[in-house]
């Protein structure tokens, strides 16, 4: 039976994307702590044909991620890419991974609770080998104490970071998280848990920002800060250029 997908097409015209999305797909990350921390990924993977293709068998995809089964984390997507490129004959490789990462963190002296990041990996090989990195950190205000009778107050959301890094060297995605965070905690140092509105998209994301450029690891990134309010939400953006 002939391959239709792999025949030769004269029309000369490129396919820009070709590929298969939204695979619900188990995934090894490192942790710095356990070494490693088992997670569920969304992942979409996808390619650029050249012209003399007619287009690809979609399940190849899916056969070049199970062969990975069990071994995907940070260090070896390029290794998925690779494959990717020469077994479906594209000119660029692309795949991005959305998982939750849990970080533990201490409440209190004894109470021991995880943490959940939105963390995603896009990866791209056409003539070098790109990764990028990006992490959402939620941005909590607390209220005034309480006191008197009652029920405790919970923390008042303001709203949420978002990150995305290319790194010089390798970087634990914790290291990351608490650059991040403590970043958010500095700005928050100085602002009355009474007037939670005096925190500023513009001052906290200069401050995120110039954590970012003070470690060495990061060559480039981009962060988006969201102020959540009730009708509309502002925001401020910032890179490092290129």
């Amino acid at each position: 039976m002939k391959d239709i997908q792999n025949q030769e097409d004269h029309r000369r015209i490129n396919i820009k994307k070709v590929g298969v999305k939204t695979i619900s797909y188990p995934v090894t990350v490192l942790d710095k702590a356990r070494s490693k921390q088992h997670t569920i990924a969304t992942v979409n993977m996808y390619v650029n044909l050249p012209h003399h293709f007619k287009g690809t068998h979609m399940s190849r995809f899916v056969e070049i991620l199970n062969r990975f089964h069990g071994a995907i984390d940070i260090s070896k997507f390029h290794y998925i890419l690779e494959e990717m490129k020469e077994k479906l004959e594209a000119e660029a490789a692309h795949i991005e991974m959305s998982f939750a990462y849990f970080l533990p963190t201490k409440e209190g002296l004894e109470t021991l609770k995880s943490s959940r990041y939105e963390c995603c990996m896009h990866g791209s090989l056409e003539e070098n080998n790109e990764l990028e990195f990006q992490v959402v950190v939620p941005v909590s205000l607390p209220l005034a104490e309480k006191t008197g009778q009652g029920l405790p107050r919970s923390l008042g959301h303001w709203g949420r970071a978002v990150v995305a890094v290319k790194f010089r060297n390798f970087l634990w995605i914790e290291d990351l998280i608490i650059l991040i965070k403590q970043a958010i905690d500095v700005e928050q140092h100085n602002v009355p848990t009474q007037r939670e509105n005096s925190l500023s998209v513009e001052s906290l994301i200069r401050r995120i920002a110039k954590s970012l450029k003070e470690e060495d690891t990061i060559k480039w990134f981009s962060v988006k800060v969201e102020n959540l309010a009730e009708g509309y939400s502002t925001f401020a953006t910032m890179d490092s250029g290129s």
